[in-house]
């Protein structure tokens, strides 16, 4: 872990730009503590996030007073599990995210989401909430320091956000319902990870042309997965010359075994044209929620 926190302050130091990339639960981990001010003194240029940790970013800005925690939630029983159910809670480990808040922004994008269709509009996940906060629809509701919130630390530092497989989130099951009953025009108001894809291939030319660029993984999943494809993606499929990623560092708790991505060492990724031989590599076995934190405090030179 420091040597990888050693070679990320290096690297940033000396004009690398960082793609981060967040899988699990790690917005409601409340990794934004740390995570914000690294956007803010421009130690993250990019990230790639699961949908769900778009969401919960926004839910624990706006709920956090109205969280339950459940400390003994390895001793619950199914019907603990079911009055918390009952009770309006949604159990990510130890916390539990009331539904109010769900309910909460689903009223404020589906606004959103007609309104595009109405209009013949497609934007991505990460632009309606952009919208959301543009418009100050939120700030009435924070109940944290707005400056905890990552995802608001990217909005005013322009940094790119990318949000592959929306469906699979609270909202992204809300949006395809309310498609189903016709409320929402059509899909083709959110665009596809495809699309964004597309945007992260021009993001990583446009960079790479001055920088350096390293890969961050917290997690496996989804968010890692697609984002570092587009490396492979410039050299495979676009046939062009283009620099891999030049560091690449991931924190996981799976192991590696026949099937398991996530627990893939970084040197299979060579294989693949993601990474080169001479790439500084680290994979740290132990909870992201522990290390990432204590890692960005080094960087920061906390």
């Amino acid at each position: 872990m420091l040597d990888a926190a050693k070679s990320y302050k290096s690297f940033v130091e000396n004009g690398g730009k960082m793609m981060v990339t967040l899988a699990g639960a790690m917005s409601t981990a409340e990794l934004g503590v740390s995570l914000a001010e690294m956007i803010r003194q421009g130690k993250v240029h990019a990230i790639s996030c699961t949908a769900a940790n778009l969401e919960e970013d926004v839910f624990n800005l706006v709920a956090h007073n109205e969280y339950k925690l459940a400390t003994n939630y390895r001793d619950l029983s199914p019907e603990a599990e079911r009055d918390l159910r009952d009770a309006g809670f949604n159990r990510v480990t130890d916390t539990c995210i009331p539904e109010t808040v769900v309910r909460h922004l689903e009223r404020l994008l589906t606004e959103l989401w007609i309104e595009a269709g109405e209009k013949g509009e497609q934007h991505s996940p990460v632009d309606y909430f952009r919208m959301l906060f543009d418009a100050n629809a939120l700030e009435p509701y924070y109940q944290i320091p707005v400056e905890d919130s990552w995802l608001k630390a990217a909005f005013d530092a322009k940094i790119p956000i990318y949000v592959p497989g929306y469906e699979d989130s609270t909202m992204g099951n809300i949006f395809a319902a309310r498609v189903i009953e016709g409320k929402v025009k059509s899909h083709n108001v959110l665009k596809p990870g495809t699309a964004q894809m597309q945007e992260l291939v021009e993001w990583y030319l446009a960079n790479q042309k001055d920088h350096p660029i390293g890969f961050y993984q917290i997690g496996g999943g989804i968010a890692g997965d697609f984002a570092i494809c587009a490396v492979p993606l410039i050299i495979q499929d676009l046939e062009l010359d283009v620099s891999y990623w030049s560091y690449f560092c991931q924190i996981s708790d799976s192991t590696t075994s026949f099937g398991s991505y996530s627990g893939a060492v970084p040197n299979e990724k060579i294989t693949w044209n993601k990474l080169d031989v001479h790439t500084d590599k680290f994979m740290i076995n132990s909870d992201a929620s522990i290390v990432a934190p204590m890692m960005f405090a080094y960087v920061l030179g906390q």
